[in-house]
């Protein structure tokens, strides 16, 4: 009986971790022959070559890192940039004022020179990957598992400035299959990138918190820049007048072919993250408790913020990018736990170790594998949500994120009779500069609200033994009860009125004669420095031990999954590398009697519009294109309307906001920016049958551009297929 349950065990472990259909963020360089067998299966029409290559032009030279955290494709032989709108948001909102308000009313440079420099905003372009592995493991070889996660930055970051030293490159060594394999990538940067158009945001943020993640999706998610060189055709370094616009070695042509359910579709770009060996143990304490811990503290955040922002639109300026960011992972946590909970995932995951445990046995380097990381997690388990209500509720409040980073000042200052006096004014002229910028994007109100909540939310919810009792003592003693949202009202007041970072008498006073007791005893830094100490007393050695513990048991079980799985398809979880998914055009059923199409168009538009909405409202000019059918050259036969937007089967993550749908050819159909409820488990767990990416349609982007921009030269500068 033991000896068929391991055969069922192991059967199931083939097939549940084994590659499903449209799964897979493959690494552009190690494309198998399997794989790329399978890519020309579905349709693709081009060679692995013309893919990847590091002598010749290839699509990987079309695709850019943009700014810090998002995708970009190169689209003219004049260094033009296609992304998402919420990509080039902050940059947008960095550029509006309210006499020239860019994100309420759009933006369309009609010539090079209109272009406005986005002081800060850089460009990526990967030149080459090697494997160095080995060079990294000689490193490791005498340091334990358990010490790994504490010197691996610091060997890798040595081993990246080394490779880069002399260059005009970065460097960057990253880590794959837990720390089983290392790759060294090597970047190309710009940084005189330019805003050259984007659509209004009710336009771009079409449909707001309410469609995002959501399929039917009416969204025009784009903005559109251009990367600049030097004048003798090297990287440029700032924003120059006489830069010239990029000659890219590869750009993407753009098609305006149309697309049908089921054709190819091919998406390069840089995945964030995912945790696709993720155990049981970590599913379990993501959807128990940092999940809802999250939820719960960005809600009151978000709407501590909209109730100021709807009152003024300079505050809804000032506000926007911040919130933006903050309300899109709001809602993603959110369903990411209800689809993990819905699809089993924690059952699925416990079936795959059980299957594990049956291949392993007699294997003496997995013994106890299982049991010592539930060790790990028990131990860590009670203090996972202090940490969650410090990062998301303390520091959640942008005074207190700011006062925090202090400390280095206050380093300085506790030093004072060993600090040498250029180390001191190093950090003063650091703090001015820091102040200056947090000054400009504070709302007072809507923080010393959100303060408020987060103090009482942290009370209230963290067990006493975990909170920093002295300051809770005094609040009580000096505001009045625990219980009571005027307690926590009055000392936010407080705070606000006397921090030395907001009030320009006392920061002046302390910039003259800085000390060490002004800083410790300001209102703001005394706040936040009690919970950091509480958090640095009674929960950083249990994160630092569970952090170790659980990254050495990992990386034991991600070689004991490649052993185990030798010879078949596996990646790499996504950590920001660039990568390439395909799939196909593909509508679905969510539900019983329930099927979405593959495309919506701007009849959608037209159903859900409301005016003067804060979510659905949408340009006049767009609602009189969409009543005389002014569709022009992007109209789609199929539907006899414009498509907006469509849905692919394609396997993408945070950080692929922005990337390139690409068709058959390596031509240009869309950009993805979002992912649909139904599958919001896809860090954890791909699901084959209801996975789908939304993407804005091309045809939707030129027609903003050339009809309600008419920005026809950017349109011009593009190189069109319609055959």
């Amino acid at each position: 009986m033991k000896k068929l349950l391991s055969l069922f065990l192991l059967s199931l472990s083939l097939s549940s971790l084994v590659l499903r259909a449209d799964e897979g963020m493959f690494l552009v360089h190690l494309i198998g022959d399997k794989t790329y067998a399978d890519m020309q299966k579905r349709g693709l029409k081009l060679s692995k070559e013309q893919l990847y290559s590091m002598n010749k032009s290839s699509i990987k030279d079309a695709i850019v890192i943009f700014g810090g955290g998002c995708t970009g494709e190169i689209v003219s032989k004049d260094g033009l940039i296609f992304t998402n709108h919420h990509c080039g948001y902050g940059n947008i909102a960095a550029a509006s004022t309210v006499e020239h308000n860019y994100l309420q009313d759009g933006f369309w440079a009609k010539s090079k020179d209109q272009e406005i420099a986005c002081p800060g905003l850089s460009v990526q372009f990967l030149v080459k990957i090697d494997d160095v592995t080995e060079a990294v493991n000689a490193k490791l070889k005498d340091i334990k598992p358990a010490d790994y996660i504490a010197k691996l930055p610091g060997i890798l970051k040595e081993m990246s400035d080394k490779a880069s030293e002399g260059t005009a490159y970065e460097v960057r060594i990253s880590s794959f299959f837990k720390g089983n394999q290392f790759l060294q990538f090597t970047y190309e940067r710009y940084k005189d990138v330019r805003l050259v158009g984007t659509p209004p945001e009710s336009i771009g943020k079409f449909g707001g918190d309410t469609d995002n993640w959501e399929w039917p999706r009416h969204t025009g998610d784009f903005s559109i820049f251009r990367v600049y060189m030097s004048a003798d055709g090297k990287a440029s370094t700032e924003y120059k007048k006489e830069n010239l616009p990029l000659k890219p070695k590869h750009f993407l042509p753009v098609s305006i072919k149309g697309l049908n359910d089921g054709d190819y579709a091919m998406i390069y770009g840089y995945p964030g993250g995912t945790n696709r060996y993720e155990t049981s143990y970590g599913v379990k304490l993501k959807t128990e408790i940092e999940n809802p811990s999250l939820v719960n503290l960005r809600d009151a955040r978000l709407k501590a913020m909209l109730a100021e922002m709807v009152k003024d639109p300079a505050v809804k300026i000032q506000l926007a990018s911040s919130y933006a960011g903050i309300a899109n992972y709001w809602k993603f946590f959110d369903g990411e736990s209800k689809q993990l909970i819905k699809h089993k995932v924690y059952e699925r995951k416990q079936a795959d170790e059980a299957a594990f445990e049956a291949w392993a046995k007699g294997k003496t380097e997995y013994d106890n594998l299982f049991s010592n990381v539930k060790t790990v997690y028990d131990a860590w388990t009670p203090y996972a949500k202090s940490r969650v209500y410090l990062n998301e509720g303390i520091f959640g409040s942008p005074l207190l994120a700011y006062a925090s980073s202090l400390k280095s000042l206050e380093t300085a200052l506790s030093s004072s009779a060993t600090t040498a006096p250029q180390e001191i004014t190093k950090a003063i002229d650091a703090f001015k500069v820091s102040r200056e910028k947090f000054i400009k994007d504070e709302n007072l109100a809507s923080d010393q609200n959100i303060m408020a909540i987060m103090l009482r939310m942290f009370f209230t919810d963290i067990i006493s033994t975990q909170i920093p009792e002295e300051f809770y003592m005094n609040l009580k003693q000096n505001y009045g009860q625990l219980d009571l949202d005027d307690t926590y009202k009055r000392f936010s007041k407080d705070v606000f009125s006397k921090t030395l970072i907001l009030n320009d008498a006392a920061y002046k006073a302390f910039i003259e004669k800085p000390d060490l007791e002004t800083l410790r005893n300001d209102p703001a830094y005394k706040t936040v420095s009690a919970f950091v100490d509480n958090y640095n007393a009674k929960i950083k050695a249990h994160f630092t031990e569970y952090n170790a513990n659980s990254f050495a048991w990992n990386n034991k079980y991600q070689k004991g999954i490649l052993e185990m799985k030798k010879g078949t398809t596996l990646y790499p979880d996504a950590n920001f590398t660039m990568r390439v998914s395909y799939g196909n055009v593909k509508s679905y059923s969510p539900r019983d009697a329930v099927k979405y199409s593959e495309v919506c168009t701007l009849k959608g538009v037209s159903e859900k519009y409301k005016p003067g909405d804060y979510e659905f409202d949408a340009p006049a000019k767009l609602m009189e294109l969409i009543k005389n059918k002014d569709y022009g050259q992007y109209l789609d036969k199929k539907t006899g309307d414009v498509v907006v937007t469509f849905i692919t089967t394609n396997d993408i993550t945070g950080g692929n906001s922005g990337s390139p749908v690409i068709n058959a050819k390596g031509e240009l159909i869309g950009l993805a920016f979002d992912g649909n409820y139904e599958a919001l488990s896809h860090k954890i767990a791909f699901d084959a049958d209801l996975n789908r990416t939304i993407c804005l349609d091309v045809r939707y982007l030129l027609f903003i551009v050339d009809k309600l921009g008419g920005a026809k030269n950017i349109i011009d500068e593009l190189v069109l297929v319609s055959k």
